[in-house]
């Protein structure tokens, strides 16, 4: 395999993934490139939500696809934002209403623990029976304040303790070894025995 479609306009999880993969020879092609338009995510699960992405894209275009789902996971929040991540704050989607919706949301919670979670589902083709899924976390705590500006998302509020900085003052180099997409991204090479 030399191409995988990539089910995402994201251009945060374009950068990364493109970064990631090329290391191994894949070039990813982002859907927009291909006219696919973007899909809803109807599902209250990031499984269901990433194989109808990548089952989405992979019908349009005739290639295998890649579609990840992802998001914060915050405990004091009974695991909210979850899937609605992307649009915690509504819509239209916007990181800094998102961030400032998280912080005032934590304002009464002494409970800051929280965790990124990355599920990726491959698909060879649109009606491929066994789609090859990995997951990756990364756990860490919500700062009040923003610190960094790498990154996007969530980031500058998720505080790492074992390296003293939010992702958002990671290098991107370290933040692409240790991220929750990352470490989804080696399970699915392991699988793929790459």
């Amino acid at each position: 395999m030399k191409q995988l479609v990539l089910a995402s306009n994201n251009p945060g999880k374009i950068k990364e993934f493109s970064s990631i993969f090329k290391a191994i020879g894949i070039e990813i092609i982002p859907q927009a490139k291909l006219n696919v338009p973007e899909v809803d995510e109807p599902y209250f699960t990031f499984i269901e939500n990433a194989l109808h992405k990548a089952r989405h894209c992979s019908k349009i275009t005739g290639l295998p696809a890649l579609a990840d789902d992802s998001g914060l996971c915050v405990n004091a929040l009974d695991g909210q934002p979850g899937v609605f991540s992307a649009r915690f704050a509504g819509e239209p989607r916007n990181d800094v209403k998102n961030n400032i919706k998280l912080v005032e949301e934590m304002q009464s919670h002494t409970d800051k623990s929280a965790h990124y979670y990355c599920i990726l589902v491959m698909v060879r083709s649109f009606e491929d029976p066994q789609p090859i899924i990995a997951d990756g976390y990364l756990y860490g705590e919500i700062v009040d304040t923003a610190q960094g500006s790498g990154g996007f998302g969530y980031n500058p509020h998720f505080y790492l303790p074992e390296y003293k900085m939010t992702m958002a003052e990671l290098d991107d180099k370290i933040r692409n070894q240790i991220s929750h997409r990352a470490l989804a991204i080696k399970s699915l090479l392991d699988k793929l025995d790459i």
